[in-house]
């Protein structure tokens, strides 16, 4: 298992050089970063000066070692736009995201798998069609355009949900936390459901094909042999090995939530990293663009770890073939 890890490690290592190789690379051909910092009345040799001060005039394998070196050390420099640190927006904006993010998966997760078994289960039953239908829809349908019905729906026509912003928030040390007020809980709602909706229609479609899958499978026809119960079959048998590719989509979901909610967190002005990354796109904000790419590639690696360490605790065979390795 260490072996599995250190290897697992240095592949993540090599991924983000990749990711930072891309990002300095992409970024370099984005806008001179020095017009985004002075006016129009600033003069050539003041601009000349104040690209010297940054080390534009390095040759880019240094200006890249450079870039590589600050990011280690969670130093991103300072945003254009704010004129602050980087770090510092990010701290600010990185609990919003997450728990948007982080809600948007349980609730994917909790009403996806079970749908999912329900659906693969009583395939006949109409509440079995119900939920294959609203899997259409989910899929089919844009995520801001889910959120402005979602909007129209609850917030302006009933007027039970608010249509933006985060609500009241409760300081718990570093980590800025709507969950514990009654307007931070509301205006969680519509975001988290929007932003999960797609990842719900995906799970209970995956969950329901992989579980018809497995049910065919010799090893359950043989637990039926024996006189188990259907219970017993289905969740002790069935469904524990239906997980294994799931654990892997619900994963990379979680990442994909945080890297793709910009449409979510623009529909509903929700303050997290989404909409100051799409502000910093706008305003041509290097290092804020950068950052993010870098946090979103560390969040993709560490996901994936976790995931391949839940593959052992949820199937076997895969311990005994990491032994075996």
């Amino acid at each position: 298992m260490l072996a599995f890890i250190i290897r697992r490690l240095l592949q993540a290592t090599l991924v983000m050089a990749v990711v930072a190789l891309i990002a300095f690379t992409l970024f370099r051909f984005v806008g001179d970063p020095i017009n985004q910092m002075v006016g129009i009345e600033t003069s050539l040799e003041e601009r000349a000066a104040l690209r010297e001060a940054l080390g534009l005039n390095d040759p880019v394998a240094v200006q890249f070692l450079r870039f590589i070196w600050n990011a280690v050390q969670l130093n991103f420099g300072i945003s254009y736009q704010f004129k602050k640190p980087v770090l510092d927006l990010i701290a600010e904006r990185f609990p919003a995201t997450m728990e948007l993010a982080i809600v948007s998966a349980i609730f994917s997760m909790l009403l996806g798998i079970p749908m999912g078994v329900y659906t693969a289960l009583r395939r006949d039953a109409w509440l079995s069609k119900l939920f294959l239908t609203l899997s259409l829809v989910g899929i089919s349908l844009p995520t801001f355009l889910i959120g402005i019905l979602l909007i129209f729906l609850f917030a302006v026509t009933l007027g039970v949900l608010p249509s933006f912003g985060r609500g009241d928030t409760v300081r718990l040390g570093l980590w800025d936390t709507g969950l514990l007020t009654w307007s931070g809980l509301k205006a969680l709602v519509l975001p988290s459901i929007t932003l999960g909706l797609f990842q719900m229609t995906l799970i209970m479609r995956l969950v329901r094909s992989e579980m018809l899958e497995v049910l065919r499978t010799d090893y359950v026809k043989f637990a039926r042999a024996r006189g188990l119960t259907n219970r017993a079959v289905h969740f002790g048998h069935a469904l524990k090995n239906t997980m294994v590719p799931v654990i892997t989509i619900a994963g990379l979901q979680l990442g994909s939530i945080i890297a793709f909610a910009i449409i979510t967190e623009t529909v509903f002005q929700w303050p997290g990293m989404g909409l100051m990354f799409l502000r910093a796109v706008q305003n041509v904000d290097i290092p804020i663009m950068s950052a993010y790419l870098l946090l979103v590639a560390f969040i993709f690696v560490t996901v994936n770890l976790i995931v391949d360490l839940l593959y052992v605790v949820v199937d076997p065979r895969i311990r005994i073939d990491a032994r075996g390795a």
